[in-house]
This record gives structure tokens, sequence and C-alpha cells, in this order.
């Protein structure tokens, strides 16, 4: 299969049970890999193999054309993973942390406070991460994940601690990262319908 992103006959095994079984699939600019089933069905397991966290009992990954297992920094300075956990210093503000991220992968740090307000989190600047709420840091990783600028977002149950108006917030971002021609790899245990070309695996 052929694709910007792609998978040839994975398999994945954690311990005696196979997660997955001879998965391939192919994604192009503006395209969603929705990847559904319940906890413990090896979501995240896939995620981390994309990522090159894991590595695959059978099959290769390309990026570009190129095996990720032999070219992983390539896959890594176009992706960002939206996780579980925040992965920022709890004892800086939001935007100590967002400028550091912005330094660490050479994007621009402006003024971002119109991001911020979108996100709901631009009254929240002075204080350190650690009191901010479940829902509020994870508007944050939403704004780091935006700010990344990379092609390809890997999001781990993204609704995670959110409201239904953080639900929606999610929808239209990556709705609008497609639609500017990103990839993104979502793991959900809810179905949902975006409005965009989406493949769709299931795990059992």
């Amino acid at each position: 299969m052929t694709g910007l992103l792609s998978a040839d006959r994975l398999r994945l095994y954690r311990g005696d049970r196979c997660l997955i079984r001879d998965l391939s699939f192919a994604l192009n600019p503006g395209e969603l890999l929705l990847v559904e089933g319940a906890n413990g069905s090896g979501k995240t397991s896939l995620l981390r193999a994309i990522a090159g966290l894991l590595p695959l009992d059978q099959g290769e990954i390309h990026w570009r054309g190129k095996a990720t297992r032999l070219h992983r920094q390539e896959l890594s300075a176009e992706m960002s993973w939206l996780a579980h956990r925040l992965g920022m210093k709890y004892d800086l503000t939001l935007v100590e942390n967002l400028r550091f991220e912005a330094r660490l992968r050479g994007a621009k740090w402006h003024d971002q406070e119109s991001l911020l307000r979108r996100l709901g989190i631009d009254r929240l600047t002075r204080l350190p991460l650690r009191a901010l709420s479940a829902g509020q840091q994870r508007r944050v990783a939403l704004a780091r994940l935006i700010l990344s600028a990379s092609g390809l977002w890997l999001m781990d149950e993204p609704f995670t601690n959110l409201d239904v108006a953080g639900h929606d917030l999610v929808l239209e971002l990556v709705r609008e990262h497609l639609r500017d021609g990103g990839l993104c790899v979502v793991a959900s245990h809810q179905s949902f319908d975006i409005g965009a070309p989406t493949r769709r695996v299931t795990l059992q």
C-alpha cells in the first residue's frame, strides 16, 4: 500500500495475546485513521508502534516511502502526539511550557493570545500547570499540538477529561488540520464522524 503514512501487514503481541494481526493501511494528506476498540484492545500500542516507540512482531510502517524502523528521526520531526500524560513541567506556567516546546521544535512564539483564548485558557497564564484542572491541562496539550505545526497528529483518547464544548473543539481542530493537508491518527473508544476522509480500524 502507498501513502504518506502506510502500514503493511502489522502484527503485534502483548505476551501471548495478539493485539494486532495483519493490519495494513495507507493515509494521504487530509485523511484520518480512526482506531476504535475497548480499553485494553491495543489502541495505544498501535499508536506507540506508529511512533516507533514499540517494536512490531511483524510488518513495516513507512513515512514518505521510508521504513520508520530505519528512519525514525524523519518521522519524529514531523509528528506530534497527544498522549494520556501531559509530559510538561507542572511547576511552570502554561506559557512557559509552550514557549519551551516552541523553542525545542524551532517554532515561532509570538503573541499567542488568540490561540489561548480560543482554547479557553487565556486567563490561566500566570498559574503553575499543577493548579489547572485535568480538562484545562488537556487544553494546554491541544495548544502544544497546534503550535508544533506538525503534519502528523497522533491522538490517544483526545476527548478524555473534556466537557461537551471541549469535545466539539477537538473535532473542530482535527477538521481544520485535515483541511490544511495534515494527517491524523486518533485512538478512541468513542466513534465519531468528522466529515473528512476517514479510514476505520476496529481492534478487538
